[in-house]
């Protein structure tokens, strides 16, 4: 169903732009100095609701929690409509949805997919040294298939191997922190906010070179602290570890294959330029995009008809955690509209002093970059929040790789490393949470992963970070 629907959304896109192709006039321009604090309410709306109702109200969140997104999504359209008229509104609209919401749900879509078709067998036991070891491998996968590639294929064999353990919430957290978001620290490929760079000038091996460091100092001590930690509590449930001769193998490793082809077809849309684009209602959409899309979804129905339904039954695959990312950040993706203007209109704008805060005559305060990029990560979407504070440093890529290369560097440690400070800073931190609760693991709410887990271990790391690095 969810394929179907993609289809016809790609089948959409095609038609609109046949009908709007070299339409007239200039586009719609929203000025986020003339928008109040007031804006931002729907926004925090959701995400206040996406804190809340699992922890107060779980059922009711389980079989609403898409009439939530939608009601904070038309509190904020309906006053919207009102203030900036139709044609700025749907202009805001179609320029998220087509650039942004769409080609952000059909990657996950392409790899949540894909990958919950690779069945890792063998009897693994979730001792210290075999969680250490997934979640190291999820961490090195992760810059080169991507944040969300590499935890969907590691995910659910990581559940398997400590089916039997009482003590497995911090398994979880610790995947989220490191394969989620820090492992894709190295490449473009790793995590959106760094694609973004990439698709703006930034060259593919700046990032490997310039983040190898802090993403080292990160993933290391991360990994120590997780080992001693699950060391402790293995020994305290006393588990007794039974001998088998059963190997270790993969089934449906063909799906390997089509990650490899998700790799490339995002590759392809940052390389190739042909100066093609669709004009829909004033958003240009670039052929080489949307060439990309329509790969990924080709791949995903692949992986979807060639693999086993025993594969995808062993993996306890269903559609809820997709269909969940979906709904929601269809409602954040919405009302962040106001909150990135906002953010755009720079010290002119509601939120000017968060970009004072980042500079000063003598030029730009690194580490006030790399904090005010990760703190709003944590709440933003971290790919927007980039591109923001990207645009403030000057958004010339070659200055920024040069004369400010410490800069850049704090704008991308800060977008990839504080995404994990809650279940929204990144969308992969929301499907690894969804799928462990699908399995019977009960995560933290929102309040508590933050207070209990990225508070007391990342940001003690991150003040180190800032010492060393800014």
């Amino acid at each position: 169903m969810i394929i179907n629907n993609m289809k016809k959304i790609i089948l959409l896109l095609f038609l609109l732009s046949g009908f709007v192709f070299g339409a007239e006039g200039s586009a719609p321009h929203l000025n986020g100095a003339d928008l109040s604090i007031f804006w931002v309410f729907p926004f925090a709306g959701i995400l206040l609701s996406i804190a809340v109702f699992p922890l107060v109200a779980p059922d009711f969140w389980h079989h609403n929690f898409g009439k939530i997104s939608t009601f904070w999504a038309i509190l904020f359209i309906i006053p919207f409509l009102l203030k900036v008229g139709f044609t700025i509104t749907l202009y805001e609209l179609l320029h998220v949805g087509l650039l942004e919401y769409l080609p952000f749900i059909i990657l996950l879509l392409a790899l949540f997919t894909i990958s919950g078709g690779v069945q890792l067998t063998g009897a693994l036991v979730g001792t210290p040294i075999v969680n250490t070891g997934i979640i190291l491998i999820g961490t090195i996968l992760a810059s080169w298939m991507g944040t969300t590639g590499a935890a969907m294929l590691l995910i659910r064999p990581l559940i398997r191997a400590n089916k039997n353990r009482s003590n497995k919430v911090h398994v979880i957290v610790f995947f989220i922190f490191l394969v989620a978001n820090i492992g894709g620290s190295l490449t473009p490929l790793g995590d959106p906010p760094l694609f973004l760079g990439f698709l703006k000038g930034v060259n593919f091996f700046w990032t490997t070179s310039a983040m190898m460091v802090p993403m080292l100092f990160m993933a290391v001590a991360l990994l120590i602290i997780f080992f001693v930690f699950d060391s402790y509590l293995f020994k305290k449930e006393n588990i007794k570890i039974e001998k088998n001769d059963i190997k270790i193998g993969i089934e449906g490793s063909f799906n390997l294959l089509l990650l490899l082809g998700v790799i490339a077809s995002v590759l392809l849309s940052g390389f190739w330029k042909p100066h093609i684009e669709f004009e829909v209602f004033h958003v240009h959409v670039e052929l080489q995009n949307v060439i990309r899309d329509i790969l990924l979804l080709s791949l995903t129905m692949a992986s979807w008809k060639l693999t086993s339904s025993k594969i995808r039954e062993a993996n306890e695959y269903t559609w809820f955690p997709i269909v969940e990312v979906a709904k929601l950040f269809a409602g954040i993706f919405v009302t962040i509209i106001p909150a990135i203007a906002i953010l755009k209109a720079g010290t002119s704008g509601a939120l000017g002093a968060v970009i004072n805060s980042v500079s000063n005559e003598s030029g730009p305060i690194n580490y006030m970059y790399f904090w005010a990029t990760g703190i709003l990560s944590s709440f933003l979407d971290n790919a927007p929040t980039y591109l923001v504070f990207f645009n403030t440093a000057g958004g010339d890529p070659i200055q920024l790789m040069g004369d400010l290369s410490q800069t850049l560097l704090a704008i991308s440690a800060g977008a990839v490393f504080m995404g994990a400070n809650t279940y929204i800073g990144n969308a992969p931190n929301f499907m690894v949470k969804s799928i462990s609760e699908s399995s019977g693991i009960e995560m933290p709410s929102f309040f508590g992963y933050l207070f209990k887990w990225s508070l007391p271990i990342l940001f003690p790391l991150f003040i180190v970070v800032t010492f060393l690095f800014f």
